[in-house]
């Protein structure tokens, strides 16, 4: 097994390993993705055992060492259970997060202090411009957020959009396949703050979607996370809908 190595926009790399044995017949995907630049870096630090997969990935890049920030959507194995040997394989790198992950978590299970982030704030501003976005609950976890290259327009948007398969990159329809996975999985915490939440996102108007589970969307990403945001809103609706009650039919006469 080796990770895929695919450069979805110039110094930004796409690292992806399939799991065949992840719903088949299509597979699952873990996607951690490499920002090149003045300060490197690795979006989802990816499992404990995926470890000497994508480090063998990224460091056919660049060096380890030139690795600066790590940072993910949220506290969850396989977004951050490799965190400490990242940290380890490069000295002069940080996990970076939001203040809610780092003061719940990570203070405790980083090995090195992290940084906690503020909502929009810059983790970096070279040559690159790398803002992170709080979005709690969405789509699971208190801490959890994303994070916007923008002078690229990208959002790496971690578990929105999961989905199934093993496309690298797409034009299509990401909405339907997420649903679907939705329907398999059940993973997102739907609330009264699902869909605002992605709707602020779409206010963005990224023009690439990172996902960490399925392909690299290009094209109109505002469209597609209202759209997101309007499906989980209809189901949030659907279910504070009461059943319908049963009419009894008419008692049954003894002849």
């Amino acid at each position: 097994m080796t990770a895929r190595i695919d450069e979805v926009e110039e110094g930004i790399y796409r690292l992806s390993v399939l799991v065949p044995d992840i719903a088949p017949p299509l597979g699952f995907t873990f996607n951690s993705f490499l920002v090149d630049g003045d300060e490197p870096l690795l979006f989802h630090a990816g499992q404990r055992a995926m470890f000497p997969l994508f480090s063998d990935a990224v460091r056919s890049i660049m060096p380890l060492d030139r690795l600066r920030w790590i940072s993910f959507g949220h506290v969850e194995a396989d977004e951050c259970g490799a965190m400490n040997l990242w940290l380890a394989a490069a000295p002069n790198s940080q996990v970076a997060h939001g203040e809610t992950a780092c003061s719940v978590s990570l203070n405790d299970l980083a090995d090195r202090p992290p940084r906690a982030l503020a909502d929009g704030e810059l983790i970096c501003e070279g040559c690159r411009r790398i803002r992170f976005i709080a979005t709690p609950h969405v789509p699971h976890g208190w801490e959890a957020g994303v994070v916007f290259e923008e002078r690229s327009r990208l959002l790496f948007c971690g578990d929105l959009f999961t989905q199934l398969g093993d496309d690298p990159t797409t034009s299509g329809d990401i909405v339907t396949p997420a649903m679907a996975a939705e329907d398999l999985f059940q993973a997102t915490s739907l609330g009264p703050a699902t869909a605002p939440t992605i709707r602020r996102l779409a206010e963005l108007e990224p023009r690439m979607l990172a996902l960490m589970h399925g392909p690299t969307f290009r094209g109109d990403g505002a469209k597609a996370l209202r759209e997101l945001a309007d499906r989980y809103a209809a189901r949030l609706k659907a279910a504070d809908e009461p059943a319908p009650s049963v009419q009894a039919g008419p008692p049954s006469v003894a002849v």
